[in-house]
C-alpha cells in the first residue's frame, strides 16, 4: 500500500517531491500556473508566457497548456466551481489550491474539449493529485470527477426565473457584481449576449502593414499555410483567424508584414486621423499597437513620439518599429500626466482602464477586478486628458480611447472634458469610421455586436 505524502502545506512553495516531478507535462504546468495565479496578483498572460519560454514542452503540449490555462480561468469561478462544489463531499473551497486546480482542468476538458477523451483528462489530474497528496486524496478526486462525468447531463444550475443575475453569473462565469452592474446599464438581453461573447475563444486579428505588403499577399500566405481567415467588414486589411500557433515565429510577422491588433484598436487609430508630416504624441504607448498604426497611417513621415513610464516597455516599441520599418517612431520615458512638449497636431490618450471589453482575450481580468476599481481609475484618466489638452495646437486633436464598455470611463469622461475645456469640441466619429461602431459622436464597439473587443474612442478638436 502506498502511503499518503505528508503534505500539510502548499507544495508549490516547498514540496517533498522535486518540483518538476510534481508538475510535469502540459497539465502539470497548467496546475502550477493556475495555482500561482490564484494566490498572487500576477497576470495570467505573464505566467503563461514565462512557462512557454522556459519550460521543456513540445509545440503540441504548449498549445494544450495555453488552452487549459486560458480556458479554465475563463470558466472556473463560475460554471466549473459550481459543478465541483455540488459533487465534492466536503468544502471544495478548502481544498489545497493545486488540488482544486487539478480538478478544474479535468472538468474543463470534460465539458469543453471534445477531442480529449474523458478518461485521459481524469487520469492525468488524478496522477497530479497522487503526486501532491497521495493515493487517498487521488482516489477522492477520481471519484468526484467520474461522478460528474456520469451525471453531466443532469447538473442543476440556478433557476433563471428566481434569480437571473445568479444564473447568468454561473452559466457564463462572470462575477455576480459585474453581471448586476451590466444588467442595470444595458438590460438583461444585451448583458446575456455580451457575457456569451466574452466566454468564447478569442479571435486573433492580423492587421496588414500596407507600407510593406498588400492584403492579397498576406491572404495568399494564409491560404498556403491552410489557415482559415476572414477579412474584417470594418477594416478590410485586418484578417481575423481563429488560431495561429506561434505567430511571432512566422515569416509574415518577422518580416513586418503584419501586426497583431484587435480591430477596435485599429479603428481608434483611424479616428485619430493623423496626416503625413504631422507630429503625434502617444501618451500611453506600450505595448505599441496604436503607435505602429499611427506611423503607418502617416506613411512613415513626420514623427510619432511614444511615451511610457518604464524603459523596459519602450524596448518592445523600439523593436516593433524596426520590424515594421517605421523609422519615424521615437520613444521617451515619461509620465503621461505631467509630460511637456511644444504643441503638436495629434495627442493620443489610450488611457489605463478596467479592460472590461477584453475578457475573451484576458479572462483573468474579470476575476481580479472589483466594482471600486472603475471609480478609482477615472481620476487618473482625467489627469491624462487634462495634460493632453495642454499639448495640442489649435486645430489639432486629442484621440481618447479605452478598451472597456464602462460608461464612467468612456462617454462620461468626454462630457466632463468638454465642460472643463470649452475650447474643444467633439468631432463626430462618423466622419471617419463605419456608422455601426459610432454612438453619440464617439466610437463604441461591443464583442457581441461587432466581433471585436469592447472599446471606446472619441476625437476632441481644439478650436482655439
Amino acid at each position: 500500500m502506498t502511503s499518503e505524502a505528508p503534505v500539510s502545506h502548499d507544495p508549490t512553495n516547498d514540496s517533498i517531491m522535486p518540483y518538476s516531478s510534481i508538475y510535469e507535462g502540459a497539465r502539470g504546468a497548467a496546475v502550477r500556473i493556475l495555482s500561482r495565479f490564484e494566490r498572487s496578483d500576477s497576470y495570467l498572460d505573464k505566467l503563461l508566457e514565462y512557462e512557454l519560454r522556459t519550460g521543456e514542452l513540445s509545440s503540441q503540449d504548449k498549445a494544450l497548456l495555453t488552452e487549459l490555462v486560458n480556458g479554465t480561468v475563463r470558466w472556473w469561478l463560475g460554471k466549473l466551481d459550481w459543478v465541483l462544489t455540488g459533487f465534492y463531499h466536503g468544502e471544495f473551497d478548502k481544498c489545497l489550491t493545486p488540488v482544486k486546480n487539478a480538478m478544474r482542468i479535468a472538468l474543463y476538458q470534460i465539458m469543453f474539449l471534445s477531442k480529449i477523451p474523458h478518461p485521459v483528462a481524469i487520469n492525468e489530474s488524478v496522477e497530479i493529485v497522487k503526486r501532491l497528496k497521495g493515493d487517498r486524496s487521488a482516489g477522492i478526486v477520481n471519484g468526484v470527477l467520474r461522478n460528474v462525468l456520469r451525471h453531466l447531463d443532469d447538473i442543476r444550475y440556478p433557476n433563471t426565473t428566481e434569480d437571473n443575475i445568479w444564473f447568468y453569473s454561473v452559466i457564463y462565469s462572470h462575477p455576480r457584481w459585474l453581471v448586476k452592474r451590466w444588467s442595470d446599464i444595458f438590460g438583461d438581453k444585451e448583458t446575456e449576449q455580451m457575457l456569451k461573447a466574452n466566454v468564447q475563444r478569442p479571435i486573433l486579428t492580423l492587421r496588414v502593414n500596407l507600407l510593406k505588403t498588400t492584403p492579397l499577399a498576406v491572404s495568399e500566405w494564409l491560404v498556403a499555410q491552410e489557415i482559415p481567415f476572414t477579412a474584417s467588414p470594418l477594416l478590410p486589411h485586418c484578417f481575423q483567424v481563429s488560431s495561429l500557433r506561434d505567430i511571432a515565429g512566422s515569416e509574415i510577422f518577422r518580416d513586418g508584414w503584419v501586426s497583431v491588433q484587435d480591430v477596435s484598436a485599429s479603428l481608434a487609430a483611424v479616428l485619430a486621423a493623423p496626416k503625413e508630416n504631422q507630429t503625434v504624441i502617444d501618451l500611453c504607448a506600450a505595448p505599441g499597437g496604436k503607435t505602429f498604426y499611427l506611423a503607418e497611417l502617416m506613411h512613415n513621415t513626420g514623427k510619432v513620439i511614444a511615451l511610457d513610464k518604464y524603459e523596459a516597455k519602450l524596448r518592445f516599441i523600439k523593436s516593433g518599429s524596426e520590424r515594421l520599418g517605421l523609422s519615424e517612431v521615437k520613444t521617451e520615458v515619461a509620465d503621461a500626466r505631467t509630460y511637456k512638449h511644444e504643441l503638436v497636431d495629434v495627442v493620443v490618450a489610450d488611457v489605463p482602464c478596467s479592460g472590461h471589453g477584453t475578457f475573451s482575450k484576458k479572462p483573468d481580468i474579470k476575476w481580479k477586478r472589483e466594482a471600486t476599481d472603475i471609480t478609482k481609475l477615472v481620476p487618473l484618466q482625467r489627469e491624462i486628458l487634462t495634460n493632453a489638452a495642454t499639448l495640442v495646437k489649435p486645430g489639432g486633436a486629442i484621440m481618447y480611447s479605452t478598451c472597456t464598455v464602462e460608461p464612467e470611463e468612456n462617454f462620461q469622461n468626454i462630457e466632463w472634458f468638454l465642460e472643463k475645456f470649452p475650447n474643444f469640441i467633439l468631432d463626430d466619429a462618423e466622419n471617419y469610421l463605419p456608422k455601426e461602431v459610432c454612438i453619440n459622436g464617439c466610437m463604441q464597439t461591443f464583442p457581441h455586436r461587432h466581433g471585436t473587443d469592447g472599446a471606446f474612442a472619441a476625437r476632441l478638436v481644439r478650436i482655439e
